[in-house]
């Protein structure tokens, strides 16, 4: 098998299905499925079951994609590594994040990294979990990852950088006095929460279990819709700390919430060799580390 055969098969799978991939690699269909064939045929196994018009991965398939993604991010390392010897600056820095380390401390990476190696390019893919991330960097879909964690991860396999803890703010126009608010003032408040399972969520549970009459007026997946639904006067926000300025500068009151719960905020990458700009991002975000401690 050759690498081209291996993108064709990551391009089906992260595409779903031979037409929409074909229009990504801007080939042909027949052209896509003979490549498909060729590779099925060497490896001596189906890689796609066709049902209908419709496809869809073996068990082999899926048991490739791992390997597919790591063979084309070991090779994009190589490529990267040696233009590097010839004093090209430039490339792509690839990282998957998670909403809140999105805000901060994605920002101020990405601008003081932006600002010293201006050639290369910062892609922030998104992901709403720590096994989101930990799962795209293991398996080469991308090098780093930020993650926002209730404790200290420790992934087998992949390299951890704490980067920092943020506390928990309140955001909106209903917060009562005092900075930071206990949560026993928050009765009767109206609260804009995210799904069960984060954080966040389990703030805002803690704040109810204090406080029945608190209710949750607006449960919100995309965290990103959470501070305009404040702005909108809709309720009060549990945010993580890297939410703090970015409201405050769209005229949103915040305040310390008096609570335990701290996110660990790290920057995960792969253990196998990075390209010269990863390698350089990642040490830039020990070096800031380092001067905030």
């Amino acid at each position: 098998m050759d690498a081209r055969q291996l993108e064709y098969f990551l391009a089906i799978v992260d595409h779903d299905g031979f037409g929409r991939a074909a229009q990504a690699l801007h080939i042909a269909q027949p052209s896509l499925s003979q490549a498909i064939a060729g590779l099925e045929r060497e490896v001596g196994v189906k890689l796609f079951h066709r049902v209908g018009r419709r496809v869809v991965l073996s068990d082999a398939g899926r048991e490739l994609i791992g390997p597919a993604r790591q063979v084309l991010r070991d090779l994009r390392t190589a490529k990267a590594t040696l233009e590097s010897m010839k004093g090209v600056q430039r490339g792509r820095v690839e990282l998957v994040t998670m909403p809140s380390p999105g805000i901060e401390p994605l920002s101020t990476l990405t601008r003081v990294f932006t600002e010293r190696h201006p050639g290369i390019t910062v892609e922030a893919g998104a992901a709403f979990t720590v096994d989101e991330v930990v799962q795209q960097v293991r398996q080469g879909a991308c090098e780093l990852g930020l993650v926002g964690a209730p404790g200290v991860l420790r992934p087998p396999g992949l390299e951890v950088l704490p980067l920092q803890e943020q506390d928990f703010v309140l955001v909106g126009a209903g917060i009562p006095a005092g900075d930071p608010v206990p949560v026993d003032a928050l009765a009767g408040v109206d609260l804009i929460a995210s799904p069960p399972g984060s954080l966040m969520r389990q703030v805002v549970d803690d704040i109810r279990a204090a406080h029945p009459d608190a209710r949750i007026v607006a449960e919100v997946a995309h965290r990103a819709s959470i501070l305009p639904l404040v702005l909108a006067g809709a309720g009060v926000a549990v945010l993580p700390s890297a939410w703090a300025t970015l409201a405050r500068r769209a005229g949103a009151r915040v305040a310390r919430l008096d609570h335990p719960a701290r996110l660990h905020v790290a920057l995960l990458s792969r253990s196998a060799p990075l390209t010269p700009a990863a390698q350089t991002f990642r040490a830039l975000a020990h070096r800031l580390v380092e001067q905030a401690g």
